[in-house]
């Protein structure tokens, strides 16, 4: 019998895991290899993971199923990235969804997220299918390459963290204000090295798309991911999407969790995230009366059929402030399409909204670019500062019930002074049409442009690591801030060498022309450095203009994985405050590294201790110079 239908004595999380586990035990901290079943990609990481699969000489993909999605960059110039990704999706035997489908996490969470599964995607936000009871990762494009290419995931067993939900939520609360307030409450530090499961009977009076925007936005709080049970409401969902045989049941646990947190739903009110951080957290009520000039509903977290319908719902007998640029990004075709069948789409329509399509959009700079300091008002998931592409915007995040009324008065509104909330019936029947969903045929035809340049390669770790101090930086550094997205530069994604031009182009335009002129060199930062989006360019662009390695305070779990495997060596203060000692253009030597590493010993720099916590495994992938020379050589040696 398989273990997940039993009554084990087990988180769900544990219960998951075990049952994919390929190496390692169940013991916090300990390094672990689980089997995946799924995997997904988008157009802005999805090309580089799958040249990196290429580069693994495997013939098909060897998971359950795995899914190349376009919502990036879906309007781009030439089709050159979108061509190849769909060719090779043909090839490899991969899922294509069609631009315009929607965006990766609301389609997977429709059409394939099942209870029980294991799920790796190049998209931090990958969790969000944790909502459907799928154990869902954000990870770098090699880690899915790999996984594609039938290699176990290997990460730290994190801490099992169960979140009581007590109660129900009042009218015009929502979920987005549920994972606001465990971010006001914890930070965006928080949940490292943690999994958040939900239970208590609050969960029950939450659908599959709310329990969604909450494990989401868990990816804020730096968690490896979250879950919610698969009980009757999970069900429901997946019969309306034709797919109930892909339900089993998930119970929780309550035993098993090694600590647990409790939110009454009752007494939460509207909240919002300020500028320009999630977890910079406030009640509407204290800030209500701002002038909001822009307002966007929509991206992966607040996109559903719920959201939308409630806002369809206030816009039936509401007008948009005149003031205001409004603007909707569905989350799906199927949004839209289920929206027009209960007749309530044309209120958005007609509410002088511009309705854009399915995909991310402004949420990664992708036009909807507000003015400079000035207030604007988005469902979406992260508001770091310039990643709007207005590098003086003022981004606050809310739920589509903050936004609505926000849209309608002008100003940043409490909802709960707006009347009565809509009573949104959940239909019958979600509208079913998989016609932008291309299964792969094995042909063997790879279209490729010029913008798709090969992957670059790194050479194996030297034993003396020597180089300048090519740039420093404060604490919560987000990828963003690394490689920056927008317009201009996201298109390059697929071209490396054009890409790394923009290595830290907000913060030190002069950057990429340094490392060049001095050869590479190192990064120093602060806490919790590289943070946010799970973009490997971030690792992979300075990779290639010769970065040695990062000494940090602290690193972000995602973009510390893409470090080790480009080969780019993690290194930590022993002492924090040592940071005060190193500054740019400072001369580092760094002897017996190889030696140091496999013996566990710790590096030094003069007298600042250097430390590390990587496994055998990782070690061994950081001095042969990356994940793909290090899986190719252990092919070469099994052959």
């Amino acid at each position: 019998m398989n273990q997940l239908t039993q009554k084990i004595a087990m988180s769900i999380s544990k219960k998951v895991i075990k049952e994919h586990l390929f190496a390692g035990e169940l013991k916090e901290g300990s390094e672990i290899g689980i089997r995946i079943d799924q995997t997904l990609t988008q157009d802005a990481t999805g090309t580089m993971a799958y040249l990196q699969f290429e580069a693994l000489n495997i013939s098909k993909v060897k998971t359950k199923l795995s899914v190349s999605y376009v919502d990036h960059n879906i309007s781009e110039t030439g089709k050159q990235n979108i061509d190849f990704l769909e060719s090779f999706a043909d090839k490899y035997g991969i899922i294509f969804s069609k631009p315009g489908n929607g965006i990766c996490h609301q389609v997977h969470l429709e059409r394939f997220a099942k209870p029980g599964l294991t799920l790796l995607g190049s998209d931090s936000h990958t969790p969000t299918a944790g909502g459907i009871g799928s154990l869902a990762i954000g990870a770098g494009g090699l880690d899915v390459a790999a996984a594609m290419g039938g290699y176990p995931f290997y990460l730290k067993m994190p801490k099992i963290v169960g979140v009581k939900l007590n109660g129900k939520l009042n009218d015009w609360v929502s979920a987005k204000d549920i994972i606001l307030y465990l971010l006001q409450k914890f930070t965006v530090k928080g949940g490292v090295g943690k999994i958040f499961e939900y239970f208590g009977e609050g969960v029950k009076t939450l659908t599959v798309p709310e329990r969604a925007t909450i494990t989401n936005m868990g990816t804020e709080l730096g968690l490896t991911t979250s879950i919610f049970p698969s009980d009757e409401i999970t069900k429901d969902f997946l019969e309306k999407q034709k797919r109930e045989k892909d339900f089993i049941e998930l119970k929780v646990n309550e035993d098993d969790f090694d600590e647990i947190i409790e939110i009454d739903l009752s007494k939460l009110e509207p909240l919002i995230a300020q500028p320009s951080s999630p977890d910079n957290v406030i009640e509407v009520s204290k800030i209500e009366g701002k002038d909001a000039k822009q307002i966007i509903i929509g991206s992966c977290t607040n996109s559903g059929y719920k959201d939308l319908a409630v806002v369809a719902s206030v816009l039936k007998e509401n007008k948009i402030n005149e003031n205001v640029d409004f603007n909707i990004n569905p989350g799906s075709k199927q949004v839209i399409d289920t929206l027009e069948k209960e007749n309530l789409f044309k209120f958005i329509k007609n509410s002088r909204a511009n309705v854009c399509a399915a995909a991310c959009l402004g949420c990664i700079g992708m036009g909807q670019s507000p003015k400079k300091n000035t207030v604007s008002l988005r469902t979406f998931n992260r508001n770091f500062k310039g990643r709007t592409g207005t590098q003086d915007d003022l981004l606050y995040l809310c739920s589509a019930e903050v936004a609505a009324a926000s849209a309608i008065n002008g100003k940043i509104s409490d909802p709960r002074k707006f009347g009565k909330y809509p009573n949104i019936e959940i239909p019958d029947e979600f509208v079913l049409d998989d016609g932008n969903i291309i299964k792969p045929t094995g042909s063997s035809a790879i279209e490729r442009g010029e913008m798709i340049a090969a992957l670059p390669k790194n050479k194996p770790l030297q034993n003396e690591i020597s180089g300048e101090v090519l740039i420093k930086i404060g604490d919560n550094i987000t990828t963003d801030d690394i490689m920056p997205a927008g317009r201009k530069i996201l298109p390059l994604r697929s071209h490396i060498p054009k890409i790394s031009e923009y290595v830290f182009h907000h913060m030190d335009k002069d950057f990429a022309k340094r490392a060049r002129e001095k050869h590479g060199g190192l990064i120093i930062a602060g806490e919790n450095y590289g943070q946010g989006s799970s973009r490997e360019h971030a690792a992979l662009a300075p990779m290639y203009l010769g970065v040695k390695a990062v000494i940090a305070k602290s690193f972000a779990r995602i973009h510390k994985s893409n470090l080790i495997n480009c080969g780019i060596l993690p290194l930590e203060f022993a002492e924090k405050e040592d940071y005060n000692k190193l500054s740019v253009g400072e001369r580092i030597k760094i002897i017996e590294v190889i030696s140091s590493l496999r013996a566990k010993k710790p590096l030094f720099k003069n007298n600042i201790k250097l430390k590390y916590d990587l496994t055998n495994d990782e070690i061994e992938i950081i001095v042969a110079g990356g994940k793909i020379n290090y899986l190719k050589e252990r092919m070469r040696i099994r052959r």
